[in-house]
């Protein structure tokens, strides 16, 4: 059956639809300029072609991936009379966004293990980091998210459903689960949910654990210490920012009343794709030498 889902989530727009087309515009202009800007500056320099900076430029890829799953349909919507998705949209829609969020803590999990490596066994980095690894690794970020969902929306396309009202911007699969007709057996989808959780709860765990070491290394060395700031601070400002954003949709999504201002939910929900993939290329385009060195010499060349 061809099910065709209302994003209620826009009601509270109506009568600020074009400031918020216009503001949302622009932020999403912004967006796509400092993540490409980012993107050339490290594919036509070959002095930039270390691991470091090209995890970066695979996180600005997969922001861009991110964003293009919801500002078009946003700003569609908000010139629209009516705030409507295919079933078949919402579904890739929703496989877009967890997809994006995984794949961005995926990755940033790999920087944290590149940063260890680089601080804590500097003589063993060039070793352990190889192309072909570091390859393996970013294939491995990208393609366990794509793997993992494609299933979890295939266990959702099973569904028959009795609302077709999702109260929220943009399509969930957790919420589009619970719109399933009474007496459908959501078991499964619950346990696999539960599963992938497990999954990216390691990461963080992971994360945290090398963490520890790079701290302890650094406080042991003065050059190491100058390192952190340089290049730790930028990818821990990133990891607070993925994190807090995204347990704090998860947490409204799971245990907020249900008389909660739908604003309020809006604003948590817009936040998982505007602030990563905004501030990523923002802090290590300013904070990282090498990339902001390039940045202003491209600039100048382009005056001249």
């Amino acid at each position: 059956m061809d099910y065709v889902f209302t994003l209620s989530g826009f009601n509270d727009t109506i009568d600020h639809r074009a400031t918020v087309f216009s503001f949302t515009l622009l932020c999403y202009f912004v967006i796509v300029f400092v993540n490409v800007s980012l993107i050339i500056t490290i594919t036509f320099d070959e002095k930039l072609h270390e691991p470091m900076y090209i995890l970066l430029c695979v996180c600005c890829i997969n922001g861009l991936y991110g964003t293009a799953g919801f500002y078009p349909k946003f700003l569609t919507d908000l010139l629209s009379s009516s705030q409507v998705i295919s079933y078949s949209g919402c579904l890739f829609q929703a496989f877009v966004l967890y997809s994006f969020v995984c794949s961005d803590t995926s990755i940033l999990a790999v920087m944290a293990y590149d940063r260890y490596l680089a601080i804590c066994l500097p003589l063993h980095y060039h070793s352990i980091m190889t192309r072909k690894r570091l390859f393996n690794l970013v294939c491995l970020s990208w393609l366990t998210p794509f793997c993992i969902f494609s299933i979890n929306i295939m266990l959702t396309n099973r569904l028959r459903f009795c609302s077709t009202n999702i109260q929220r911007l943009y399509c969930v699969n957790w919420v589009i689960v619970k719109l399933a007709c009474p007496g459908i057996d959501t078991f499964i989808n619950n346990i696999f949910a539960f599963t992938t959780l497990s999954i990216y709860i390691l990461h963080w765990l992971f994360i945290v654990w090398t963490y520890i070491y790079i701290v302890k290394t650094c406080v042991q060395s003065k050059e190491e210490r100058t390192k952190f700031m340089q290049t730790c601070v930028p990818h821990l400002i990133s990891l607070l920012t993925l994190f807090v954003v995204v347990v704090s949709d998860f947490l409204q999504m799971r245990f907020l009343p249900e008389n909660v201002p739908q604003s309020f939910k809006n604003v948590g929900a817009i936040a998982v794709v505007f602030f990563p993939p905004l501030m990523d290329p923002l802090l290590y385009g300013f904070k990282l030498t090498k990339i902001r060195k390039r940045i202003f010499v491209l600039f100048r060349m382009r005056e001249n």
